[in-house]
């Protein structure tokens, strides 16, 4: 059982499993805040929902990418590469995953279970089959790379509407994965290589991909800043979300002068951390 269970934690890509299900509790927090009422019922659902619906997504991703997994040192232990469990196994567990937590989430509201299809099919049969074609692989993997804060901001209502809050909540998720990203991209860039992936802006870890991740950094720090624009995030939020930026904007300014893994790992770090910060703040400072 636990060979099963670690098996079953690398499948599902748990780390990354839990920070999507955080990144949806947030929004559906902030959400509540704004009806002035957390339902913790509906918050759980969420929670349970979400996970299997993210392990699912990362399950079915392992399963496409099998063979390409044995080539590279990071994922050569995954469960199917390292014959510990069997692509039919991996199937009918993703399967279940996906069938069951969509079902949960439709419990909340229809918009809810749709937007987690949605995100299933366009991470693993959409993203996962580009990756190895082309650098846009990244713009389309963003996209349901920031579903999680629709999905959660919405969880939260029995009947819901759309409106500038959780338009920006995924504009500022969608805009943050381009630099975390291709940060990580440059870190893992020769063994990404094994397996034929072109994920950096140009391909390759030259000075033209590193201006585009510049670039992308810069560009997500007035997007930070749109919730106190837009009246629903405070000032303490505005100098958190510009302070984070700022110091993510140096690692990219040192990763376009040196060139080397180094700074892309230091920006990776910054990369991990900026976003729960500026979501905690905007869920702390929030303006119904």
């Amino acid at each position: 059982m636990s060979t099963f269970l670690k098996d079953f934690v690398k499948l599902v890509k748990l780390r990354l499993s839990f920070l999507v299900v955080f990144s949806a509790s947030i929004s559906f927090l902030i959400a509540s805040k704004e009806q002035a009422f957390i339902n913790w019922t509906n918050w759980l659902i969420l929670t349970l929902g979400g996970f299997l619906v993210t392990a699912a997504a990362n399950g079915f991703n392992e399963i496409i990418e099998k063979d390409l997994d044995k080539l590279m040192r990071r994922t050569a232990d995954r469960p199917i590469p390292a014959g510990h469990m069997t692509t039919g196994q991996a199937l009918v567990l993703s399967l279940t995953m996906a069938l069951s937590g969509t079902y949960i989430l439709m419990q909340l509201n229809i918009l809810t279970g749709l937007l987690s299809v949605f995100s299933i099919l366009l991470y693993a049969f959409a993203y996962t089959p580009m990756k190895r074609k082309s650098p846009i692989a990244v713009f389309i993997g963003a996209i349901p790379g920031a579903l999680p804060p629709l999905i959660g901001y919405f969880a939260a209502f029995d009947q819901p509407q759309i409106s500038w809050i959780p338009i920006i909540l995924f504009l500022i998720q969608f805009v943050w994965q381009f630099p975390h990203f291709w940060s990580i991209a440059w870190v893992l860039d020769e063994d990404y290589k094994k397996a034929g992936f072109r994920l950096l802006p140009t391909t390759r870890p030259d000075r033209l991909s590193a201006l585009v991740i510049l670039l992308s950094t810069i560009v997500l720090i007035p997007v930070s800043l749109m919730p106190t624009f837009y009246h629903f995030g405070g000032y303490i939020l505005a100098i958190i979300s510009a302070a984070m930026g700022l110091y993510f904007l140096y690692t990219a300014i040192q990763l376009y002068k040196n060139l080397d893994t180094a700074a892309a790992r230091r920006m990776m770090y910054v990369s991990f951390v900026y976003l729960p910060i500026v979501q905690l703040s905007l869920l702390f400072d929030f303006i119904p």
